[in-house]
């Protein structure tokens, strides 16, 4: 599992985010899966919205970058509870790391110092789940007019900059790493919308 929601926060997180939340099983259970089928947790980074029901599934190995859990265990980052907890067994593991066959993860630092991302290499191509590496698929607007940095802008500058032997834009350092894995589809965790750079339409 990748991330595992929103947890428990104090009252004034609770009122600026007024969250609506499901229970981990009963999302499971609508995402055609047990509970019981997950072994392993992945976390993109550890504030509360995205390691929220890890200590649902105490007892077993949760991924993470040793400088995210150092991160989070300095104070002033997360909600301590949610990640310290009864039978938390964190998997600390340094850069780029292939956990099984075909799942690599990726560091991508920049929300967070120790997020990661997930390659998930499969027969219908290559998907990225990207966390909260970047905010939105494509460009979103930016406090004072403009566009902020999206995965499909950083995406297009890269390979224009490349194109053209010159820098044209700014991107982050681990773009480069992940389109060595050709990603068809990247999926965000605050964003609905997919990111499929190869999808062409017939003309």
């Amino acid at each position: 599992m990748f991330d595992t929601g929103i947890g428990a926060a104090d009252p004034v997180t609770e009122a600026h985010y007024q969250p609506h939340r499901r229970p981990l099983d009963l999302a499971c259970g609508e995402a055609g899966c047990s509970i019981d089928a997950i072994d392993v947790v992945i976390n993109s980074h550890l504030h509360f919205d995205h390691c929220g029901a890890n200590a649902t599934l105490a007892d077993r190995r949760i991924v993470v970058q040793s400088t995210e859990l150092e991160a989070a265990r300095a104070g002033n980052y997360t909600f301590p509870e949610l990640i310290d907890f009864d039978g938390a067994i964190y998997d600390r593991i340094d850069g780029e790391t292939e956990i099984a066959d075909g799942l690599v993860v990726l560091p991508t630092p920049g929300h967070s110092p120790g997020h990661q991302s997930l390659v998930v290499c499969t027969q219908d191509g290559t998907l990225l789940v990207a966390g909260q590496a970047m905010d939105f698929s494509a460009t979103a607007p930016a406090p004072g007019g403009g566009c902020a940095s999206a995965y499909a802008s950083a995406h297009l500058a890269r390979r224009a900059t490349h194109h053209v032997g010159r820098s044209l834009a700014p991107w982050p350092d681990w773009l480069d790493r992940i389109e060595q894995f050709n990603p068809a589809r990247v999926v965000f965790a605050h964003d609905g919308a997919t990111f499929a750079p190869r999808i062409t339409t017939d003309r």
